[in-house]
């Protein structure tokens, strides 16, 4: 196994978010890897938990990696934070993202979670992708 490659692929997806032009539109520069302290804007992005397996074979190493990304909002209803969700999942699906060490061999949706937090002031999406990923 090797996690060598953790920090190269959450790079890349960051930078494929930050970059992402449906995605500035609707969050700007607001996406995050750690949310800043003090006042937050209305809706942002971060990225959050990472699971990280063994994938290696004959061939060489891999891991297999489940990533968290959030979308946090104050605005009222679902509709705001599942559309910041909407433009992550399409600016993700398929994407071919360049690792600084390593080689993605797929990145897909698991799943995602929307819930009210904050005392129902606040809406959150949490989406989950999982990543395959080579030691080249």
């Amino acid at each position: 196994m090797s996690y060598a490659m953790s920090g190269a692929l959450q790079s890349a997806i960051y930078d494929a978010l930050i970059n992402n032009a449906a995605v500035a539109a609707l969050v700007g520069p607001h996406v995050y890897d750690a949310v800043p302290s003090g006042l937050v804007p209305e809706t942002y992005v971060s990225l959050g938990h990472e699971q990280v397996r063994d994938a290696s074979d004959q061939t060489g190493d891999g891991a297999l990696h489940d990533i968290e990304i959030l979308v946090t909002t104050r605005q009222p209803g679902f509709a705001g934070a599942k559309a910041v969700a909407a433009a992550i999942s399409d600016a993700l699906r398929d994407a071919d993202l360049a690792l600084s060490r390593g080689r993605l061999v797929f990145l897909r949706f698991l799943r995602a979670d929307a819930r009210r937090i904050d005392d129902n002031t606040g809406r959150e999406v949490r989406m989950r992708f999982r990543a395959r990923v080579d030691d080249e």
